[in-house]
């Protein structure tokens, strides 16, 4: 395809209740959208997943808007036959920001192939209808609480939950869930960072609990200090915020700093990218799951389709719309017992409904010529 035409959209979704973590709480999510045009008609919607702040990743919403306009759509704007795979090359000049580079490439990927009306999910090599899902409860205000919070996903059938943790907010409320909730409820920790190497004593203390996995307890640089861990845990170590490209997840395998991957699209560069890194984990024998950014429905049917690789063997963060939003921008995304359907429309197989994107948008619409 030949990029005519490209317009960015601000929008702020409410959540339902705050979501807290180690990096802080939101209330709303902002997110950046990508559309881009076609010079046959072809659109396509991309959706970038930066915070508004730089506290998971170093980028943020608002530069990667600007990055967007003034680099990375302008740079494809020349280039007069593109396909997906051409994306990342033509924009590997531009070091850095790979959720704006995501979001730019998913918005290719909807267009081409809404235009060969072949699917993401048949195009990444998706072997799965639906897929099973988790979710992620934030820290609570307090243990009942927290309690009440498992029991409603629990109830709604969620096959995992994951709790997030700090410290002064960890062995306590995985244990209440584990003895509440029994032996027979998958269970992960995300510490999203907020621990060092010192602690190390303190975290092996959670293999009482039968945890999944502990993801991201120590700084995404330090691999010596996940590996260290990981010998001295039985809970398998994964790791988020240090994978950030293919190369990044070989040398953690490689370091031992980690016996499972999490995968998150906007974090590694795009949808291509993340199945480079399912494919080698995949050789290695490495579970992967794929993981949220709070997406909107946009964002959220992409990871289904990425999630339904026959390597993403745990269930991932991609909850129901219901767990997070009254209303998207989007159809609402529905659970299914323990698991949601994998989208089999072209493209991302779904687009922003027009009067939800009216009513959401905050800023007016910046075209990029």
């Amino acid at each position: 395809m030949r990029i005519v035409e490209a317009e960015l959209h601000t929008v702020a979704l409410p959540l339902l209740t705050p979501f807290r973590t180690s990096l802080g709480t939101q209330t709303v999510r902002r997110a950046l959208l990508v559309r881009v045009r076609g010079s046959e008609g072809e659109e396509g919607w991309g959706e970038c997943v930066a915070d508004d702040e730089p506290t998971y990743s170093p980028e943020y919403l608002e530069g990667a808007a600007d990055i967007i306009r003034r680099f990375l759509l302008p740079g494809l704007l020349t280039v007069p036959d593109l396909d997906p795979a051409g994306v990342a090359p033509a924009l590997a000049h531009l070091r850095g920001h790979p959720m704006a580079k995501a979001a730019v490439e998913m918005a290719v990927l909807d267009a081409v192939l809404k235009a060969r009306g072949l699917s993401l999910a048949a195009y990444l090599g998706g072997v799965r209808r639906s897929v099973r899902v988790g979710v992620s409860v934030g820290i609570a205000t307090t243990l009942d609480a927290l309690l009440d919070t498992v029991d409603r996903h629990v109830s709604a059938g969620y096959a995992r939950i994951k709790l997030k943790i700090e410290p002064g907010w960890d062995l306590e409320p995985v244990r209440l869930v584990r003895e509440t909730f029994g032996a027979g409820l998958m269970l992960t920790a995300d510490a999203n960072t907020a621990y060092a190497p010192a602690d190390a004593r303190h975290l092996a203390r959670l293999d009482a609990y039968g945890l999944t996995l502990l993801e991201q307890p120590f700084a995404p640089d330090d691999l010596h200090g996940h590996a260290e861990l990981a010998a001295r845990m039985e809970t398998p170590i994964c790791l988020d915020e240090s994978i950030t490209s293919a190369r990044d997840a070989v040398a953690a395998i490689r370091a031992r700093a980690c016996s499972i991957i999490n995968i998150k699209p906007g974090r590694v560069g795009g949808y291509l990218e993340a199945r480079r890194i399912h494919d080698l984990a995949q050789a290695g024998d490495v579970p992967v799951w794929c993981g949220g950014m709070l997406e909107t429905g946009l964002g959220r049917m992409a990871n289904l389709a990425l999630a339904s690789l026959p390597g993403f063997t745990l269930p991932g963060d991609i909850s129901a719309t219901a767990r997070y939003y009254d209303r998207d921008i989007t159809a609402p995304v529905e659970l299914e017992g323990d698991s949601i359907a994998v989208p089999e429309g072209p493209g991302i197989g779904v687009a922003p409904d027009p009067d939800a994107l009216e009513m959401f948008t905050v800023d007016p619409p910046v075209r990029v010529m």
